[in-house]
């Protein structure tokens, strides 16, 4: 029996994570826009960090981690992941989405802390981070939400 699972039909489950249960709902826009796993999400209204809500567990801290499995590109993906966005103590600073061909997943998992986490360095690079080794690195476990969405490169506006 095949799975239903959108994280395991598109691999999410796989190429970024293993198997695990999520265990609270996070909601994630860009402007006005929900993003539903997924969804397509223009690059251009991607610009700006997302907004992100969960259920409020204000004694509880969070790691939030965006990540791109295809890139550069879906059939060669020779940098998987490249690392978007980290929060905890802004690891790294948020960027857009910028496919440059194919369409790219784009991956924001939430992982809880079992505790405060001190310094953390910079990667060296956003190519070929791992969203696995990084939660291993950290001891944060299995992630407790994720949620993804799908983005093309929009074709050049022509002025004429």
């Amino acid at each position: 029996m095949a799975s239903s699972d959108p994280l395991v039909v598109c691999r999410i489950i796989g190429d970024v994570v293993d198997v695990f249960v999520p265990r609270m709902t996070m909601n994630v826009y860009y402007g006005p826009k929900h993003v539903t796993n997924g969804c397509n999400i223009k690059p251009s209204i991607a610009t700006n960090p997302p907004r992100v809500t969960f259920t409020d567990h204000s004694n509880e801290l969070y790691t939030l981690v965006m990540t791109d499995p295809d890139a550069p590109s879906p059939s060669e993906p020779s940098m998987r992941e490249w690392v978007h966005w980290s929060v905890r103590n802004e690891i790294l600073p948020y960027m857009a989405p910028r496919p440059p061909i194919g369409i790219h997943r784009y991956i924001m998992l939430l992982f809880q802390q079992k505790g405060h986490i001190g310094l953390v360095e910079q990667p060296m690079s956003r190519a070929n981070f791992s969203t696995r080794a990084f939660a291993h690195q950290l001891d944060l476990g299995v992630p407790v939400s994720t949620v993804y969405f799908n983005a093309q490169k929009e074709p050049m506006n022509r002025k004429r």
